[in-house]
């Protein structure tokens, strides 16, 4: 679990026992022993089974597929796909593929809908970008209407691995992937996937393994 589950967790259970101790009504302490259930519940870790191979490009986030799309970057023609997460979702997030941070910044914004396409450029976001296995993939963490805080724990020039756990973005929120525009995308718009486990995309000429 992430620590912040156990300080939300703790806060809430502290309110129960003070209305209980004030009131002397065990009924107050019913909604803050909820909230308490429901922070810890969200802001659960689990493990997840890394696959393994060349050029496997897999997702940040747990969430559902809400666009693949062709795009036009300063670097030439990519492809992105966006994940969102809803409340419900596991919001630790995860390294797309194994290799160097060559690229971190942290962007102020907006607060918008997730599901709104603008978002994408306009929220408040971190972008990271990794260069290993032969490619080079950018992924941003974009916060949303309801999350208002965004957790990236990786610094530039660190190395790192598929699927390992670099943050995460409280509540409601969307995580985009950049991917070469000769990438492969193994996902459909519509379907669900796990942060670490799913593969969002494959790049054929990848030479290196995780």
């Amino acid at each position: 679990m992430v620590k912040d589950g156990y300080f939300y967790g703790a806060a809430f259970w502290g309110v129960a026992a003070l209305l209980v101790y004030f009131t002397g009504g065990w009924w107050w302490a019913i909604l803050p022993l909820l909230l308490a259930a429901f922070f810890l519940w969200f802001f659960r870790d689990p493990e997840r089974m890394i696959p393994s191979g060349a050029g496997l490009i897999v997702s940040p986030g747990d969430g559902v597929v809400t666009e693949t799309v062709a795009i036009e970057t300063p670097e030439g023609k990519r492809q992105r796909i966006s994940v969102f997460l809803n409340v419900f979702n596991v919001h630790v997030n995860r390294v797309p593929i194994a290799g160097e941070v060559v690229r971190v910044e942290y962007k102020k914004g907006l607060y918008l809908n997730a599901m709104n396409p603008d978002s994408a450029e306009r929220n408040e976001q971190a972008i990271v970008t990794i260069r290993g296995e032969g490619i080079e993939v950018t992924f941003k963490q974009i916060a949303g209407l309801i999350a208002r805080r965004i957790v990236c724990n990786l610094k530039e020039g660190q190395q790192v691995k598929r699927g390992e756990r670099m943050g995460l973005i409280k509540f409601g929120s969307r995580v985009d992937v950049i991917v070469p525009a000769e990438a492969e995308i193994a996902v459909k718009v519509g379907e669900k996937v796990s942060g670490g486990t799913s593969v969002l995309a494959r790049q054929r000429s990848a030479g290196a393994h995780a």
